[in-house]
């Protein structure tokens, strides 16, 4: 076995004696974790293992990684299982998907959108259109930056942190879509006449041009 493949085990192993952990209540949601020097300690593994480890329950969404003052508690429900059901969706069921929570998530957000959430969609778009040009990688960061703020804009925690972790499978998508067909204008400026929809208070005419940018 190679150093990495040893590397690897040992972190997946770290993983899961501190996912047991957290569904066994040692910590409660919001308490600080102990150090990473403590962790190592009480696991008999390296620092440099607890570290890599709690990057893997931060990106799942468990943890919450605060520089400089530690890593938090964010939920004790393992999102792992409802990641790794959106991963294997078709794309005619991330399609249906999208039409149920981000189509209804911006027609939300056309009723409760404030004036900050105007100025961060505005940011956000002029940074797509900044980089619609460039690599797809960088592109499509921007462009769901963009939909998260709609998203956000609902003010309905549930509904961002779902899409939060639907937002991976949406990626997945528009890299499948743009590999395949050159970028197209038209299917850019649909998302300017949404976020016009949204600061027109119009929630049925955001939702309409939602939906035809999830078909396009």
């Amino acid at each position: 076995m190679g150093n990495e493949l040893i590397k690897r085990s040992l972190v997946e192993l770290a993983v899961e004696q501190l996912r047991r952990r957290i569904v066994e209540g040692s910590w409660k949601v919001g308490e600080r974790l102990p150090t990473e020097p403590e962790l190592a300690a009480e696991l008999g593994i390296s620092r440099n293992t607890v570290r890599e480890a709690m990057r893997v329950l931060a990106f799942s969404g468990l943890v919450e990684v605060r520089q400089g003052d530690g890593s938090y508690l964010r939920t004790a429900q393992d999102p792992l299982h409802a990641i790794q059901a959106m991963a294997r969706c078709t794309p005619e069921q991330a399609r249906e998907t999208r039409h149920i929570l981000e189509a209804e998530a911006i027609g939300l957000a056309a009723l409760r959108r404030t004036e900050q959430d105007l100025l961060e969609l505005r940011a956000a778009l002029a940074g797509s259109a900044e980089h619609y040009h460039a690599d797809l990688d960088t592109y499509v960061h921007c462009d769901l930056l963009f939909h998260q703020r709609l998203v956000d804009a609902a003010h309905n925690p549930a509904l961002s942190e779902l899409y939060r972790y639907f937002s991976g499978v949406v990626a997945a998508a528009l890299e499948r879509n743009m590999t395949a067909l050159p970028r197209c204008q038209a299917v850019f400026d649909l998302h300017g006449e949404i976020l016009d929809a949204v600061e027109q208070r119009d929630p049925e005419r955001a939702k309409r041009l939602c939906r035809a940018l999830i078909e396009s």
